[in-house]
């Protein structure tokens, strides 16, 4: 191979690696629909949710369970297993007292009439499932967390927040 050839082969390379970087940098529907609502194209997940879940729930009763709620941060939906994943609500079966039992329980029924109230939507975060393998998911309605409701109710914390003593007034 001559060399004018070899130089016109690299300098081809060379131009068709500019169109590549340039046609990848390049604005995509994403980053022009991230531009028209004002937001980053990295944050475009952020905008509203449309709530696409409903379904009527029960407290669980028994081996079947499909849409019923166990307890202030854990229910069944279609048959899988929702730990609220930004929440943590007392205990209702191993309680370490009979307060924290009674805080349990007004907690399941909150969650219970929340998840009745209509359409709602679920996301994950930074991990999928916990170590009892249930689903990890953020329950929102109206793009306001319905953990977050139970916490204004004075019925759970705040996951990542000091653990509460469910037992002390």
């Amino acid at each position: 191979m001559t060399a004018p050839r070899a130089l016109l082969l690299i300098l081809g390379a060379v131009l068709i690696g500019v169109v590549v970087i340039a046609a990848l940098q390049r604005p995509g529907p994403t980053q022009e629909l991230a531009n028209e609502f004002g937001t980053e194209a990295g944050r475009l997940r952020q905008l509203p949710r449309i709530d696409r879940h409903e379904a009527r729930f029960s407290l669980c009763d028994g081996p079947v369970r499909v849409n019923c709620v166990v307890d202030g941060d854990t229910f069944w939906f279609r048959g899988d297993k929702i730990r609220i994943a930004d929440i943590d609500a007392p205990e209702i079966v191993a309680p370490r007292c009979r307060d924290e039992r009674q805080v349990g329980e007004l907690a399941r029924d909150r969650l219970l009439v929340l998840l009745n109230a209509g359409a709602f939507s679920l996301s994950s975060g930074w991990r999928d499932t916990d170590r009892y393998g249930r689903k990890l998911r953020t329950v929102e309605r109206a793009g306001r967390s319905i953990g977050e409701m139970l916490v204004e109710d004075g019925l759970a914390r705040r996951w990542g927040e000091p653990r509460r003593d469910w037992c002390t007034p």
